[in-house]
């Protein structure tokens, strides 16, 4: 499932975060965070697209457009 990386980003800054941070939250280490993001988002797990949501405080629809848009979907592994 592609992840709207782009977006995401956007919304870990507005929230005043750095990734570095951002990742410590979401307990994941910064460099597995950015190889993720460089995936296009394809390996981001379930628990951890939660935890992001959680983190970022993300509204419903905002939580959708960044982890199930259009092309969520188009993941190859």
């Amino acid at each position: 499932m592609t992840v709207n990386t782009e977006l995401l980003r956007r919304k870990i800054e507005d929230s005043g975060m750095t990734i570095t941070s951002f990742s410590a939250a979401i307990e994941m280490d910064p460099s597995t965070f950015y190889r993720k993001i460089d995936s296009g988002g394809c390996k981001f797990t379930i628990g951890q697209m939660h935890k992001a949501v959680a983190v970022l405080k993300l509204k419903k629809a905002e939580a959708v457009q960044i982890f199930l848009g259009e092309n969520s979907q188009k993941c190859e592994n």
